[in-house]
C-alpha cells in the first residue's frame, strides 16, 4: 500500500477536503482509497465523481473491515467479452414465449411438441417490443458515454412467457440531460415498436381458441390504432380472439405504462427527476396512494378484477421510492424542448393505461 495513486487515477490531494486518504491500494480490478469521509457518504461521492469520471473511472463508497474506502474502477462503455448471460437468458425467453404463444394460438404442445415453433409470431412480437425498449436505453447511454449492459431478458413460463427485460447501469450520470435522454429513450422506442406490432397484429386474421380463460383489456392507444386501421379487437363470436401478435402490442403498452410511473429508478422516475429536480419526491409519494386507491375502487365497483395487480404495484412503488432515484452530477434545469418531449411521453403513458388489463373469464 502507498499514499499515491497509480497511473492516471486521481491523486488523493485532489480531494483531500472531501475525503482524508491515508492509504491507497491498487489491484487488478480497482483502486481503493482508504480514509475518512469529511461529510455524509452521498455528498462525498457526488463531490469526487466528476474528477474520477474525467480520469476514466467510476467511484463508489464502501465500508470494508471497519474502514471506509473510495473504490475507483475503470469505466468502459463497450462490451467486455462475449455476453454469455445475456444470450442464455434471451434463448430461455425465446422458449418460454414460444410456449406461452402456443397457448394463445390454441396449439396442443403436449400432444404435438414440435408445433411450438408455430407460435414464432407471438415470440417476435413480444421480444421485439421489449428488446427495442431496452435498446433505446442502451443507445442513449452510449451516446452520453454512460456505462450500460446489453439487455437481460427475464424468462417466466406464464401466459406472456416473460417478466420483461432490463439493462444495468453502473455509472454516474453527468447531468439532467443525460438522465432525461436515457430515461425517455426506452419508452419512446418501445412505443414506436408497439404501434408497428399492433398495426400488424390487427390486420392478421383472428384465431379460434374456444373458451380461453383470459381476455385482454385494451388501453386507448391500442384501441386508437385498431380504429385508425378499421380493424377489430373484439369479436361477436366468443370463440374468436384477435391474433396473438396483438398481445405483443398490448405488452408494449402495459410495460410502457408501468415503466412511466414516476417513482425511483423506473423510467418515469428518471424523466420526472430530470424535469422537475428534487420536487419529484413530492410527486412520487402520490403514486402508491393512487394505485392503492385504484385497487380499492375496483374492489368496490369493478367486480374485483385486477385488484391484486394494483395492490402489488402499490407496494412495489413504495419499495422503489425508498431505494431512491438517480442523482445527476450537474443539476442544471432542462431546456424547453426536452420538457415538451417529457410531457408528450408521459401523456403517451396515460394512453397506455387501462384499469383492468386482464379479465378472467
Amino acid at each position: 500500500m502507498s499514499e499515491t495513486a497509480p497511473g492516471d487515477a486521481p491523486h488523493p490531494s485532489h480531494f483531500a477536503d472531501t475525503f482524508d486518504v491515508y492509504e491507497v491500494e491498487s489491484t487488478a480490478d480497482a483502486v481503493r482509497y482508504y480514509g475518512e469521509p469529511r461529510s455524509d457518504h452521498e455528498s462525498v461521492v457526488r463531490a469526487v465523481a466528476p474528477l474520477f469520471r474525467d480520469r476514466g473511472y467510476t467511484v463508489s463508497m464502501e465500508h470494508e473491515l471497519g474502514e471506509y474506502a473510495l473504490v475507483a474502477r475503470e469505466r468502459s462503455v463497450g462490451i467486455d467479452g462475449f455476453p454469455t448471460t445475456n444470450v442464455i437468458l434471451f434463448l430461455a425467453t425465446v422458449l418460454t414465449t414460444l410456449f406461452a404463444g402456443s397457448q394463445w394460438y390454441g396449439i396442443d404442445t403436449l400432444s404435438h411438441p414440435a408445433r411450438i415453433v408455430e407460435a414464432w409470431p407471438f415470440t417476435v412480437a413480444v421480444l421485439g417490443v421489449l428488446g427495442v425498449h431496452e435498446l433505446g436505453h442502451y443507445v442513449a447511454s452510449r451516446y452520453h458515454d454512460v456505462q450500460a449492459s446489453l439487455p437481460y431478458f427475464l424468462p417466466l413460463p406464464t401466459l406472456l412467457g416473460t417478466m420483461g427485460a432490463v439493462i444495468r447501469m453502473n455509472d454516474t450520470l453527468p447531468d439532467r440531460k443525460s438522465l432525461f435522454d436515457i430515461g425517455v429513450a426506452g419508452p419512446l422506442a418501445g412505443l414506436g415498436a408497439t404501434v408497428i406490432v399492433t398495426a400488424v397484429g390487427v390486420t392478421l386474421p383472428p384465431v379460434e381458441v374456444g373458451a380461453f380463460p383470459i381476455q385482454l383489456g385494451y388501453p386507448p392507444l391500442i384501441q386508437l390504432i385498431a380504429a385508425a386501421l378499421g380493424e377489430q379487437l373484439v369479436y361477436a363470436d366468443a370463440s374468436l380472439m384477435a391474433n396473438p401478435v396483438v398481445v405483443g402490442g398490448w405488452v408494449g403498452a402495459f410495460v410502457t405504462f408501468l415503466n412511466l410511473l414516476p417513482v425511483g429508478q423506473l423510467d418515469g422516475g428518471h424523466i420526472v427527476r430530470a424535469m422537475f429536480g428534487r420536487a419529484h419526491g413530492t410527486i412520487q409519494r402520490l403514486v402508491p396512494a393512487a394505485l392503492f386507491g385504484l385497487g380499492a375502487y375496483l374492489y368496490a365497483f369493478g367486480d374485483g378484477q385486477s385488484v391484486s395487480l394494483w395492490v402489488v404495484w402499490g407496494f412495489l412503488t413504495l419499495f422503489f421510492a425508498r431505494m431512491g432515484s438517480a442523482e445527476p452530477l450537474d443539476d442544471s434545469a432542462l431546456g424547453a424542448s426536452r420538457l415538451a418531449i417529457g410531457g408528450l411521453t408521459l401523456l403517451l403513458g396515460v394512453l397506455s393505461f387501462t384499469p383492468v388489463p386482464l379479465v378472467l373469464t
